[in-house]
């Protein structure tokens, strides 16, 4: 089954890349076979070029497929698809006649290393087009030339800028870089192409280097490429905290290429890409990626729906959120407040984004203004009549919440759906208000909306299994990665997330410096440390959540620390009022995060800080977590261990390289992190008595995956 159709077209070749049942075009052993076959076969004597393109929409290749390097023993298989597909690239790169890549919609990955090796490169300026080598999300490196032919083409300093981060690269952006040589309308693409055959043989073609001065004077000289390499490894110690070796491995192999030559910069490559394909932090990040990947699919999708127009209730930042991705994915939001300028507000949050992305050119300005048009900011429920979907973002409080569900059934129709976006209070408390409990769901977002990934979709026993379906169609539609749990006080992600809290509460009263506390936790590999994650998700709502988990946890004899509520009293509510546990002031219009704020010493037992062990915190911090999640898997919260990482990893920024909860018990043994749990039981009460089926697990041997 051939990947590749090859049409003769002005004495071109043009080959179109199209995967069988596949959405999009993965590089895989296959579709590198077709490139060899075409390669050894094309008579150079008889055609003037050759022009790739893809027979998928809004995709040239999408990257290398991840399975193909599941399939691989690490690191010797790995290493050998490295080779193999260089000797291809190179063979590309090098072919008689002209070789372009005809580039619309994604070009990731493997895919930018196929374009890298032609000759020359059109790219449509549609939004659909994007560039990227994100491999070092998945502990990898470019594995197919990238680390050698990114820096030749737009230089050392921002090759590795994108290397080391796997930012996207959108076309205008790579047509000032010079990564691509042409923009045109998606629908010029292959003549453009086709006429760059023809400029490269008439001979009129000649690349510009555009790197600035500075990049080119610093670039040219090897002494002064020392100095980038050092700092590009400080840069990437200071944002990995030494947990994640792919950076380290991606500078050694540009410094490689460019001190001692393009073939040696490929074959460590080749060997750097198998040394890192056989780390533990590779293996959590690639199963990390297939677990996003399988978020990303609705088991239920022949039982979903169709959402036309939904209602979003509360302009504020989580419902403004929740209207920006929506519109931004083709519903019509009719955003409700209690006035009409504080919907407004909302509206103009939106388009303050919608803006910034033209600017950037990634959308037009006939495309912000139409995606801008589906949202219609309103005081009253008049339009609602017509709605399939309400999701409700007004403050934690059931009451209010109840009300609000009575008040929309009143003016809905009989199909629509009513979703609650509550972090903590259980969905069917709030379902008891309602007449038709069926359709009511929780539908938990993150903030900000438009960046966290993650959706956790909460269903009572009542929930309609179409209610489910078409909720988490909704999620995936609105670009999330979704994951559905069984109800119960704080659901999966706020349930796991209070012990973790309440455990750093407990080690400031034991007298951990708020700076220690947050810097160890960091270094660890969470994102941000607990006491600017009180912070930012706010001490009002965190004394909120322990007022509505505290029963849950006392029935296991847990005591819930009351310093939220006690702070919250005190006026404490973090960024949000600039009070908290740490400082705050105003910058050109931004608010920006000061030092520990000292004056909260006075909660914690006064000003004098003890030092602790790092790996004490880290373990104490990060186990309350894991056991909590254990529980939650017990009980049935959770429908697997999979949902658990991808929720703690995605929703909570629990570190990525371990994998989430479940996979770093199986990392480190059930029975090693059962001991540690019964170590800190004995030292600190029933917090960390280990969850009855850590226990069999570690009696047993068993793992959470099997994978």
């Amino acid at each position: 089954m051939s990947y590749l159709s090859i049409e003769e077209q002005e004495n071109i070749l043009v080959v179109t890349l199209n995967q069988p049942d596949e959405k999009v075009n993965k590089l895989n052993e296959a579709l590198i076979s077709d490139f060899e076959n075409l390669l050894n076969d094309v008579n150079d004597n008889e055609i003037d070029g050759i022009v790739l393109q893809s027979g998928k929409e809004g995709n040239f290749i999408a990257g290398a497929d991840v399975e193909m390097l599941k399939n691989k023993s690490a690191p010797e298989g790995i290493e050998e698809l490295s080779r193999r597909g260089n000797e291809l690239l190179l063979k590309l790169e090098k072919h008689p006649i002209p070789v372009v890549a005809a580039i619309h919609g994604s070009c990731i990955g493997g895919g930018m290393e196929v374009a890298m090796a032609c000759n020359y490169r059109v790219a449509s300026e549609h939004s659909d087009t994007v560039m990227g080598q994100p491999e070092v999300n998945l502990g990898l490196l470019p594995g197919g030339g990238g680390t050698q032919r990114l820096p030749r083409l737009i230089g050392i300093q921002n090759a590795l800028t994108y290397m080391l981060t796997g930012k996207n690269i959108y076309p205008r952006k790579a047509y000032k870089l010079g990564l691509v040589d042409e923009l045109t309308h998606k629908d010029a693409v292959l003549t453009a192409a086709k006429a760059a055959v023809k400029k490269i043989n008439s001979g009129k073609f000649e690349r510009k280097d555009k790197r600035s001065l500075a990049h080119q004077l610093m670039e040219g000289l090897s002494p002064l490429r020392k100095i980038i390499y050092s700092q590009a490894r400080k840069r990437a110690q200071s944002n990995t905290k030494g947990n994640y070796p792919a950076p380290e491995k991606i500078i050694d192999s540009v410094e490689e290429g460019y001190e001692n030559g393009f073939q040696a910069g490929l074959e460590l490559e080749s060997v750097n890409f198998g040394k890192l394909a056989a780390t533990p932090e590779s293996e959590a990040l690639v199963n990390m990626f297939f677990a996003m990947q399988g978020a990303k699919k609705n088991p239920q999708e022949d039982q979903a729906k169709g959402i036309q127009k939904m209602g979003v209730l509360g302009a504020g930042l989580m419902g403004s959120g929740i209207a920006d991705v929506s519109v931004n994915n083709d519903f019509r939001v009719l955003l409700k407040d209690q006035s009409v300028e504080q919907a407004s507000k909302g509206k103009q949050s939106i388009w303050k984004s919608l803006e910034k992305n033209r600017k950037k050119h990634i959308i037009s300005s006939f495309e912000r203004d139409r995606i801008s048009s589906l949202v219609t900011p309103t005081e009253t429920y008049d339009g609602f009549e017509n709605t399939d979907m309400v999701i409700e973002a007004v403050f934690e409080d059931l009451d209010l919440k109840q009300s609000i569900l009575e008040e929309v059934e009143q003016v809905t129709p009989d199909h629509c759906i009513f979703a609650s976006n509550t972090s903590s209070l259980p969905i069917n408390n709030i379902a008891e208000a309602s007449g038709r409990p069926e359709q009511v769901v929780g539908m938990h977002y993150f903030s900000p909306v438009p960046k966290m990934p993650l959706l956790e979709i909460i269903t009572t026993e009542k929930t309609a299994d179409w209610v489910t379906a078409t909720a988490r169609e909704v999620g995936i539609q609105q670009g999330k990665h979704v994951i559905v749990v069984n109800d119960g006080p704080g659901f999966y992600t706020t349930r796991i997330l209070s012990p973790f809290m309440n455990e750093a509460l407990m080690l400031l009263e034991e007298g951990i410096s708020i700076k220690q506390l947050d810097h160890d936790m960091k270094q660890f590999g969470f994102p941000v440390g607990p006491a600017a994650l009180f912070d930012e998700v706010g001490i009002d709502v965190a004394a909120h959540i322990t007022e509505v988990l505290s029963d849950l946890f006392a029935e296991r004899g847990i005591q819930s620390s009351q310093k939220p509520t006690e702070l919250f009293e005190e006026g404490y509510k973090g960024r949000k009022n600039q009070k908290g546990f740490y400082t705050y002031e105003e910058k050109d219009g931004d608010l920006k995060k000061g030092d520990p704020n000292k004056q909260m010493y006075q909660y914690f037992g006064g000003p004098n800080r003890t030092s602790m062990d790092a790996n004490t915190v880290q373990q104490r911090m990060t186990l309350t977590m894991v056991n909590e999640a254990a529980w939650c898997l017990q009980e049935d919260i959770l429908h697997n261990a999979t949902d658990g990482d991808l929720g703690a990893v995605m929703g909570l920024g629990f570190p990525p390289f371990l994998g989430g909860p479940f996979r770093y018990i199986d990392r480190e043994g059930a029975d090693k992190i059962v001991q540690r749990l019964e170590k800190f039981e004995q030292e600190h009460g029933p917090r960390f008595t280990p969850a009855d089926i850590l226990k069999d697990y570690a009696k047993s041997g068993k793992k959470f995956h099997q994978d």
